[in-house]
């Protein structure tokens, strides 16, 4: 069985990326976002190279965490680091792969996409102001759709989380109530519901429970068929979640607009666009102690840009633009090792 399908099966927070670690191995740790691309890219790259990939899927929060403590060669964020955090830390950060953050439900006899939402019923929901499916306001957006007089249960991640922080993101964006009461962070105190840790625990909660409602990065979603809702964009349309819709909500993003590329995707303009878009992101080093397990990790990602677009374009996620790739060859410019040389293309 595939690492990630292994992974997912046994509803694992943390799991080995394809091989047992050896000296030459690269370490990271953390978003649950990215996993099974990160996952694919391993497995392709080990076959190619013979470095394979350790990678922990334990959450952002977790993520940031390893890299200050430098326990790994590298930490895995979706929601991005401040400039001044990464000034403080001395990181450098860079965006490898965007997807969506979709609603996600398990309704009996309810196809995937039928059921229609907007920003402030989502936030709502979640809130704790509307309890049923039956909720009038559902209602109206759902002419003709048959949903149960049932009560909801909201699932959401009980971990520090980049999924989360780019949830919140975008609730706190649509609904001020939401805003004012529990803003943007990549963990809250969530007000109903019952909690998942990592993708893989929201995604099997909701499997479990019937009549949730959850959020999870679109290649979950899509791997292991969960019921989904629509969203209602900026331009008032129900686009579906996939490549086109993400790449649409980043057609004109200017990446670098805030320090470390870490600008937001959601509810971005265009009539294709999914409302709840992000990029995930690397951080390293800028002066790593390690400069040869640094460069490791920037030509594993390099051959990743050069040569990963397909395999994550099958999982759901959208390769980045030509144009930002050569931004973030720029940007690694700037990583250096004790002699003060770059350590990519050493």
């Amino acid at each position: 069985m595939k690492p990630f399908a292994y992974a997912l099966a046994l509803g694992l927070a943390t799991a080995q990326l394809a091989f047992p670690a050896l000296a030459a191995d690269i370490t990271g740790a953390g978003a649950t976002f990215p996993f099974p691309v990160y996952s694919k890219w391993a497995e392709a790259y080990r076959k190619e190279t013979g470095t394979g990939l350790n990678y922990q899927s334990i959450g952002s929060g977790g993520g940031i965490k390893q890299i200050q403590a430098k326990t790994v060669d590298f930490g895995a964020t979706d929601a991005p680091l401040k400039g001044a955090q990464l000034e403080k830390d001395g990181l450098v950060q860079f965006p490898t792969v965007m997807g969506g953050v979709v609603p996600v439900v398990n309704i009996a006899g309810l196809e995937p996409g039928k059921l229609k939402l907007n920003g402030e019923l989502l936030a709502d929901i979640y809130a704790g102001k509307i309890a049923k499916w039956s909720d009038p306001k559902i209602a109206k957006l759902n002419e003709g759709v048959k949903l149960p007089d049932s009560p909801i249960t909201p699932v959401y991640r009980s971990d520090a989380s980049g999924t989360t922080n780019i949830f919140t993101t975008y609730l706190s964006g649509v609904s001020e109530s939401w805003k004012k009461e529990y803003g943007a962070a990549t963990t809250i105190s969530w007000p109903v519901g019952q909690g998942g840790k990592g993708n893989e625990g929201v995604t099997a909660t909701v499997k479990q429970v019937p009549n949730a409602i959850g959020y999870v990065e679109s290649a979950y979603a899509k791997q292991n068929k969960l019921g989904y809702a629509l969203l209602e964009n900026k331009a008032g349309k129900f686009p579906q979640p996939d490549d086109k819709a993400f790449q649409a909500a980043a057609a004109s993003a200017d990446w670098k607009a805030a320090p470390g590329f870490g600008i937001s995707l959601t509810n971005q303009a265009g009539e294709g666009a999914w409302p709840i878009t992000a990029a995930t992101f690397i951080l390293v080093y800028k002066e790593p102690a390690d400069a040869a397990k640094t460069a490791d990790v920037l030509k594993f990602f390099d051959w990743a840009y050069k040569n990963g677009d397909k395999l994550a374009t099958e999982l759901d996620y959208v390769p980045l633009p030509d144009n930002v790739v050569a931004q973030i060859h720029e940007e690694w410019k700037t990583i250096k090792g004790k002699d003060g040389k770059p350590v990519f293309g050493m």
